[in-house]
């Protein structure tokens, strides 16, 4: 079902937005200052991580972007569009909100959680009940299966998922999401964010996350903005580069002393980088795809005792990566 843009927000209300941050401040009556000065842009389609210790204003960030929380001043713009010139209900239904314990109405089966929003956007009955089949389907839920169950009898990924395909049922232009797997344990946790790159790769949505996690953040950021007290904006970068270039001591210490193992997660194997393949070998030495992280090759390498080993694509030798190579590809500096 293709969800007209009358439905998901507004006559020719994109499916994806920018989100501009300019000079946002908060001040509360107690004299704190939560945020202060923070500017930062996201474009329509990337998924940003915002990520700092407790008390770095994260969470303030999201909420200020919805209007559950004020800014004191400067202005947040989705799109074109300055958020505190708009209804802040009007707001909210275009934007979806997933939080770390789902929040799921726990008297209402999963497909009325799912149809919340489409309900209060008046959507009819026939409609709103095909946008939560795909939705369930889309975040792995048998609608027939699941539809009719309520939150209580569900596992906590599954309610997760459920949170998501709630978040989504509008087709919200963004999406802000605040510790949102952090409630599951590590298996589950693992799954879920897999699962959530499969998505995200179908739906295309701006997505601001929240985590304390680290790993979390490397692996489903695009870009990743590390905040200190304050909401100050420590470093605004790639995971990649961020683990191989901390800008600041403050983010090195952040990062950690492992940095280069997680940033060979992050590093895609290049062909530019290649070596080439040492024909009279060729058949003895381990094999990786292209498309596979610097850190897989390593594993292959360390795995299999050898010196080097062969890049395919399609199963066919495109070059070759030698141990001292991939030790490189992680370097950090600073």
């Amino acid at each position: 079902m293709d969800v007209t843009p009358e439905a998901a927000g507004g006559v020719g209300s994109p499916r994806a937005a920018s989100i501009s941050l300019q000079g946002i401040h908060k001040r509360y009556p107690n004299g704190t200052e939560a945020v202060r000065e923070l500017s930062l842009e996201v474009k329509a389609g990337e998924l940003v991580v915002l990520i700092g210790p407790s008390g770095c204003g994260k969470s303030t960030v999201l909420r200020m972007v919805n209007r559950l929380i004020e800014p004191t001043a400067g202005r947040i713009m989705l799109g074109d569009e300055d958020v505190t010139d708009v209804d802040p209900v009007r707001l909210r239904r275009r934007i979806g909100y997933v939080i770390q314990n789902v929040g799921l109405f726990p008297h209402q089966t999963v497909r009325a959680n799912v149809a919340t929003v489409p309900g209060l956007l008046g959507w009819s009955r026939d409609q709103t009940r095909a946008r939560v089949d795909e939705l369930l389907d889309l975040v792995g839920l048998d609608p027939a299966q699941f539809g009719r169950r309520y939150p209580h009898e569900l596992s906590g990924g599954q309610r997760q998922r459920v949170g998501v395909a709630r978040a989504l049922a509008a087709d919200p232009v963004v999406l802000l999401m605040d510790e949102p797997f952090s409630a599951v344990d590590p298996i589950v946790r693992a799954r879920l964010q897999e699962e959530f790159l499969r998505l995200q790769a179908e739906v295309r949505k701006t997505i601001l996350l929240v985590t304390h996690d680290l790993d979390e953040a490397v692996r489903l950021g695009d870009r990743i903005a590390v905040l200190s007290q304050g909401g100050h904006l420590e470093q605004y970068d790639t995971p990649a580069a961020l683990l191989g270039a901390p800008a600041t001591p403050f983010v090195r210490e952040f990062v950690g002393a492992d940095r280069g193992i997680r940033r060979l997660a992050v590093t895609q194997l290049d062909r530019d980088a290649l070596e080439p393949v040492p024909g009279d070998v060729e058949a003895d030495l381990p094999t990786v795809p292209l498309d596979g992280s610097a850190y897989d090759a390593l594993a292959v390498l360390l795995t299999s005792g050898r010196d080097r080993l062969v890049v395919t694509d399609g199963g066919r030798p495109v070059g070759a990566l030698s141990r001292q190579r991939l030790l490189d590809l992680g370097r950090v500096t600073g």
